[in-house]
């Protein structure tokens, strides 16, 4: 502080050296948050694509991966080099566990899905208000923000009969959405539908004017929401 000056500094033109390398940097960095954010629409899918038929013959074995997922995420969060991916990949352990519990017993109750799903929220809110783990825990709460809305518009609309129905009886699973497909298409569930994404796009789009990796983890799992629910709207279309 003693050697502080009050008066004007001159500014110094950058070497086209450092200017390069800062111009570099910039770069890399900007490559890295939408990497973050690919990423994180990856992991909100991961469950729908491989661990959804996986839990419903091997539910032990989905939660014992959990444990694969902590021990891998904390081996990269070792290393500054991995430590991002490491952070945003204990996130996903806790969607992964949460996920594996439900479908793997308790798919058959609809009223059952949040609580569950919001196991890891105490963990997370723990970890946020010590500054630690910001990307992974930012994007399991983007994810259960994005599961909270989504179920909410089932409740909305009446969907929740369906989800228990086709649970207990897979093979009637095209006649029972088709019946559930008429309850959407209706103009109050076209409508609850509209407010379902402008919620889901606004909660995902605002994050990312702030550029930090764990504000674009956090909109990536909640848009990711979006192509989700879309894939099971078309999966009902095609029934």
């Amino acid at each position: 502080m003693s050697a502080y000056t009050a008066s004007n500094p001159t500014i110094e033109p950058a070497a086209p050296g450092r200017s390069v390398a800062v111009s570099m940097l910039g770069i890399a960095a900007n490559r890295q948050i939408w990497l973050v954010f690919s990423a994180a629409i990856f992991l909100v899918t991961v469950p729908v694509f491989f661990e959804a038929p996986l839990v419903r013959s091997l539910p032990l074995l989905c939660v014992a991966l959990t444990g694969f997922w902590i021990w891998l995420s904390l081996r990269l969060m070792s290393n500054p080099a991995t430590y991002l991916w490491g952070d945003l990949l204990l996130g996903f352990s806790w969607s992964w566990l949460t996920g594996a519990i439900y479908w793997g017993w308790l798919r058959w109750e609809p009223v059952l899905h949040l609580p569950v799903e919001a196991i890891g929220l105490p963990f997370a809110i723990w970890c946020l208000r010590r500054n630690w783990g910001k990307a992974g825990n930012w994007f399991y709460l983007g994810s259960l923000l994005g599961t909270v809305l989504t179920d909410l518009y089932f409740y909305l609309v009446d969907l929740m009969p369906h989800w228990r129905q086709i649970m207990q009886d897979p093979e009637s699973a095209s006649p029972i959405l088709q019946n559930a497909l008429s309850n959407v298409l209706t103009p109050w569930g076209e409508s609850w539908a509209l407010a379902l994404v402008v919620a889901l796009l606004t909660f995902g789009l605002l994050p990312l004017r702030h550029r930090r990796y764990h504000w674009y983890a956090f909109g990536g799992a909640v848009l990711s929401t979006i192509l989700v629910d879309s894939l099971f709207l078309v999966a009902a279309l095609a029934a």
